[in-house]
């Protein structure tokens, strides 16, 4: 759903639900922690608050939010926080940086949870619980818009007719789910433009995987049914369906049409294959969510379990940040309320613990989802059983990142013991071009921290001034660029780390080349503290898998050749030769598609083929005149007059 830039709904029902009401002042003074401004400006806020629903932000002197909270009554809420002597070292380290607030009213206390969660995501403040997982979940997707649904994964929001089965937990677990699927029901997966140039069976029905509706080999009633029967099996009813199945296998049997019930028979095999590959078994639990959580020396793992009609469609591991001072209630309810606020709830939420706001959970997930939800802790049977197996799940996955954890740690104090650098880099900012012989020129700067890869913050810069086989020039525009940004955002140079605006480590594909240009870029904006090296093939590179790392003074460092070290940074290498090279590629393709229409403001795809439809090229579209620019289908006067005048600025 979009949002305001108030956070608020933007449906006509918006502005009855939601009411902003931006504080208009600032508590004037340093950016640096002071208790006593943070309450003056807390208790400046209070100054204008009712005892009415709401969420509050808490801004910093820069403006960042530093936490999002949801209250019951707002007042009440918010005056606690002024009464220092209560509050948690974490509490008022919070509030010794706010220097104002932000205040969005609402009807319930329940629209004020599903809006907090909203703006935790999209804010991501430092003192809320976080759930970092930047992956959309993939659903199942039966299209109903066609007289023969096609069946396809799907991500993202839900704009398209037909019907959604999901979440799964991964992209692999919907594409065995759909391969299943496409045994068993013979539904048909090719897009519709595919599907309408078709005169003869593509590859699919060969292999029995699609009923060939392309081509009349099955009609739109006995689609239909198979249709249905893949909405029972996904909708719970798989018992159902296996038993229609055999029971039209053995009348295929009986009519001795054996080749009928050969196909029957693989595909109530494909139906078995399905249930038996299922490593967790959900029989009886119906439509549930299932979520444990474990604990260890400070960190949290929350386990999740995928079950729909007593079907496992997959698991997932998540590992809330900053709960530093946090009950693992509170934690929990704050993973749900961020978890569900993408995703459709389901109809059973399972937990391994009692939530003292429940209830407030409940009524919020019931108004997002449109349905009856409860959460419950299961104490018998089989939801018992799979809470159990959940729990144990949690427990190794934490084990097993907190393993993890202890190696990428390991590896920091490594690289910081390498590069002679004070500690080691939260954000590490890597770059790279690719270019042929200078034409379709693409920058790339990928981003990674202590839990990994940050792909959120990968970006791409199409080169502008270096027109030729230049890398030290496009590498300087890259520089540019970015520094120049990161000044304009933060030229106090006051937020590093994995979120931060400037980078702890700067590494840079290249040799001593490159790692000039770089430094001396940096250095004519004024910019000397930023970390650098460079990682170039050496010359055993093919033989031995030696680098060679540059440093600015011009100092050459090598690493033995099994060194968990070399690895890591060998890897951030591949990664943004990966991203560059994508990159290139995807511009290359566009500029083989790319017409010289394209170039005409106004002129959209669908004028773009009138235009070529009606004279042939692009070219004699140039040398048509006026008079036969109007004459063609699907173009006005006034926009003949546009191409005109476009290829005629002199008249």
């Amino acid at each position: 759903m979009s949002r305001t830039e108030a956070g608020s709904p933007s449906d006509p029902r918006g502005a009855e639900r939601f009411n902003e009401e931006r504080a208009t002042f600032v508590v004037k003074g340093s950016s640096q922690p002071d208790l006593a401004a943070g309450v003056a400006a807390i208790r400046d806020t209070v100054k204008t608050l009712k005892p009415v629903p709401g969420v509050y932000r808490m801004l910093d002197a820069r403006g960042d939010v530093l936490y999002v909270g949801k209250a019951r009554a707002l007042k009440n809420r918010v005056t606690n926080y002024t009464q220092v002597q209560n509050l948690t070292n974490r509490l008022q380290r919070m509030v010794s940086q706010t220097r104002r607030m932000e205040i969005v009213t609402t009807n319930s206390e329940a629209e004020a949870l599903l809006l907090e969660a909203q703006l935790i995501k999209r804010y991501r403040p430092a003192y809320n619980v976080l759930l970092r997982d930047d992956k959309s979940f993939p659903f199942i997707l039966l299209r109903a818009d066609h007289d023969f649904p096609r069946i396809m994964k799907h991500r993202g929001a839900r704009r398209a007719k037909g019907n959604y089965y999901g979440p799964f937990a991964s992209a692999g677990s919907v594409n065995t789910t759909i391969n299943a699927l496409q045994k068993l029901f013979l539904l048909r997966s090719c897009t519709d433009g595919f599907f309408s140039r078709r005169d003869r069976p593509c590859l699919l029905y060969q292999i029995k995987r699609c009923s060939a509706p392309c081509v009349g080999r099955i009609d739109e009633a006995g689609y239909a049914e198979l249709v249905q029967q893949a909405k029972d099996f996904l909708g719970g009813k798989s018992g159902a369906v296996q038993a229609q199945i055999e029971a039209q296998m053995e009348q295929a049997a009986a009519a001795l049409d054996f080749e009928r019930a050969a196909m029957l028979r693989d595909r109530l095999r494909a139906a078995t294959a399905i249930q038996g590959s299922q490593a967790i078994n959900a029989a009886g639990v119906g439509d549930a969510d299932v979520f444990a959580m474990a604990s260890k020396g400070g960190h949290i793992g929350v386990q999740a379990f995928f079950v729909r009609g007593g079907q496992n469609w997959g698991h997932r591991a998540f590992f809330p940040s900053h709960t530093d001072g946090l009950s693992e209630e509170e934690v929990m309810s704050s993973f749900l309320a961020q978890f569900y606020e993408e995703v459709p709830p389901a109809k059973h939420i399972l937990v391994d613990r009692d939530l003292p706001d429940r209830a407030l959970l409940q009524e919020a997930f019931c108004e997002a989802a449109g349905h009856r939800v409860e959460i419950s802790v299961p104490q018998r049977g089989d939801r018992r059983r799979l809470m159990e197996q959940a729990s144990r799940n949690a427990v190794e996955a934490l084990d097993r990142r907190l393993a993890e954890s202890g190696t990428r740690a390991q590896i920091g104090r490594q690289l910081a013991e390498f590069l002679e650098l004070p500690e080691p880099p939260q954000r590490i900012e890597v770059y790279d071009n690719s270019h042929i012989q200078g034409a379709k020129a693409v920058g790339a700067m990928i981003v990674a921290g202590p839990e990994g890869f940050v792909k959120g913050q990968y970006r791409k810069f199409n080169i502008r001034s270096a027109q030729t086989n230049d890398d030290f020039g496009m590498m300087r525009e890259v520089m540019q660029r970015r520094f120049a940004r990161a000044l304009e955002d933060d030229p106090d140079h006051t937020t590093s780390g994995e979120d931060g605006t400037w980078p702890d480590l700067v590494l840079i594909d290249g040799g001593k080349g490159q790692m000039s240009t770089v430094r001396d870029t940096l250095e004519e904006m004024g910019i000397e503290d930023v970390p650098l090296i460079a990682i170039a093939k050496g010359p055993h590179h093919g033989r031995e898998g030696r680098e060679v790392f540059h440093f600015p003074d011009g100092r050459e460092k090598t690493l033995p050749v099994n060194s968990p070290l070399l690895f890591y940074l060998q890897t951030l290498r591949d990664e943004v030769h990966r991203y560059v090279i994508g990159a290139h590629r995807a511009k290359r393709s566009r500029a083989i598609t790319a017409s010289p229409l394209d170039e005409i403001p106004g002129i959209g795809p669908n004028r773009k083929r009138a235009l070529l439809l009606h004279f042939g090229t692009a070219g004699k579209v140039r040398a048509a005149a006026l008079e036969d620019l109007k004459r063609t289908p699907g173009i006005s006067a006034g926009v003949a007059q546009k191409i005109w005048d476009f290829y005629h600025p002199g008249g």
